[in-house]
């Protein structure tokens, strides 16, 4: 390493900085110059590099040879790299799930952070462990005790905690540079904002912050500068200030918005695929719906308004106290998923880590845990027919990785949410039921998901689809259904714009 001459300096600089996997260029040469104090947005869809980058500033993946990182007056050349070199410059990282203890106290979590004080005997100080955690959280503005358990704090401060734990050590708030990666990916809506408050009075005290993000309202409202990746190249850095949405998403997948979602159906066959009459159950109170042939069939509702459940009903989880389901013509009354699964329907849950992943196991093995059945006969597992299909499978879902035998939590959301989109697609199923299938992932693996989809329906398959951001569910259905009370409220046929959905959602009266 070395200290390089005075005068004026960025706070981060990576220049000619390359990864290669396996003869594929994950990362191309990569510039980037993070001025001091800002707050700089790193963006780009799945196979981008923008994660790749942030593991090779973390020390923790060799970079190709013949790149620098220049952070402050230290500069070194990747090849002498490493997490030390990285912690000793300055560089602090805190991830999407943040290795927080919610059943210790705040003092406890900053101290696995960094030592507990210890006196005679080796027995903890903690009258100096609290008087310092009081410090830190007067700092940086949580209201909460150094004894208070991190699990009462709400969410955001949980956040703040794991920022504060990885910036402790830094005696001036203008030192250093904290990249989050996804800081607000496991957060609730009404804690983002909270959060974001946050990250704007750090970078007002001098804090120099590179934010990775999928969420391109928070960073247009909290960036000052954005850096955009695809295909492992930048594609440019430009200031927030008068960027538009619609621009940063032409930016990240290369083609404006109106073309990064496919076409709705030119034409829907009126044939019902699925209909519902008086479906009763939880906070539903009666839900009259028909789902079409071919077509995808938006779910617009607030919080609380029943939209999962109604998905979890139709896949037989979730008790129905009354109401009717016909599915092609026929009664439809699942008691268990298994029951739904042999009738045709397909359901993929909002929360894909919990619900849909298979953790510990490979990316071929969760795809084949929809179809485990077509390989095991006469007591022998069909392996070669097993590879084949998942081979087709990554080619035919666009799904980007380096072997089918990667665990399946190596991949990015986008690519997790496409294998889990592919296990269920090979099914061929009549209904598809699908619950925020977009919730964290880029813009990018967003328009992928929904060619997919397209290209199921094209195929016959019917879609219910829920998701909480109107301008996504405007782009991405056919029809509209208005769930509100408890019960449709309103159909809305194309054209369809995000304003109206949202004025029908929170109003109090229905369409005539």
């Amino acid at each position: 390493m070395t200290l390089l001459d005075a005068g004026p300096r960025t706070a981060l600089t990576v220049r000619g900085l390359s990864k290669t996997y396996a003869g594929n260029l994950a990362l191309d040469s990569l510039f980037l110059q993070v001025r001091p104090g800002e707050i700089h947005a790193l963006l780009g869809g799945n196979g981008s590099g923008k994660s790749t980058a942030i593991k090779i500033l973390a020390g923790v993946v060799p970079a190709d040879p013949g790149g620098e990182i220049v952070v402050g007056d230290i500069a070194a050349g990747v090849s002498d790299w490493t997490p030390a070199r990285a912690h000793a410059a300055g560089l602090r990282f805190v991830h999407q799930q943040p290795a927080v203890f919610p059943e210790l106290s705040i003092a406890e979590n900053l101290a696995l952070g960094a030592e507990f004080p210890r006196g005679a005997g080796g027995r903890i100080k903690w009258s100096a462990l609290h008087a310092h955690t009081q410090q830190l959280l007067d700092r940086y503005d949580v209201q909460a005790t150094p004894q208070t358990p991190l699990r009462l704090l709400r969410a955001a401060d949980r956040s703040r905690v794991a920022i504060i734990r990885a910036l402790q050590d830094r005696d001036d708030a203008d030192s250093g540079v904290l990249i989050l990666d996804e800081p607000t990916a496991a957060l609730p809506d009404a804690e983002v904002e909270h959060l974001l408050n946050a990250l704007r009075q750090y970078a007002a005290a001098g804090q120099t912050i590179l934010y990775v993000s999928h969420r391109l309202d928070e960073v247009l409202s909290v960036a000052d500068r954005v850096t955009v990746l695809r295909d492992g190249r930048k594609v440019d850095t430009v200031e927030t200030k008068g960027l538009t949405e619609s621009a940063l998403i032409e930016m990240i997948v290369g083609r404006p918005l109106e073309r990064a979602f496919p076409a709705p159906q030119a034409e829907v066959s009126e044939d019902a695929a699925l209909t519902l009459r008086g479906l009763t159950g939880g906070p539903l109170h009666g839900v009259d719906l028909t789902l079409r042939r071919g077509e995808v069939l938006g779910i617009a509702g607030l919080l609380g308004s029943g939209r999962s459940e109604l998905l979890r009903m139709v896949f037989g989880a979730y008790p129905m106290d009354a109401g009717a389901i016909t599915l092609d013509g026929a009664p439809y009354r699942p008691a268990t998923p298994d029951a739904a699964m042999k009738a045709g329907i397909a359901y993929v849950p909002e929360d894909r880590q919990a619900d849909a992943l298979l953790h510990g196991c490979t990316v071929r093995q969760n795809l084949s845990a929809g179809s485990s059945g077509r390989y095991y006969r006469r007591l022998l597992w069909r392996h070669k027919e097993e590879r084949a299909d998942t081979q087709r499978s990554i080619s035919d879902f666009l799904i980007r990785l380096y072997s089918d035998q990667q665990a399946i939590e190596t991949l990015s959301g986008g690519n997790q949410q496409k294998a889990i989109l592919a296990r269920w697609l090979r099914r061929r199923p009549k209904v598809l039921l699908l619950d925020e299938p977009t919730q964290g992932v880029d813009v990018g693996a967003r328009a992928e998901i929904y060619q997919l989809v397209r290209k199921a329906t094209a195929n016959g398959t019917s879609v219910l689809l829920v998701v909480s951001e109107p301008e996504e569910l405007a782009h991405a259905s056919d029809r509209v259904a208005i769930l509100r009370g408890g019960r449709i409220a309103a159909v809305v046929d194309q054209p369809l714009e995000a304003h109206r959905l949202t004025e029908l959602m929170n109003s109090s009266e229905d369409l005539p």
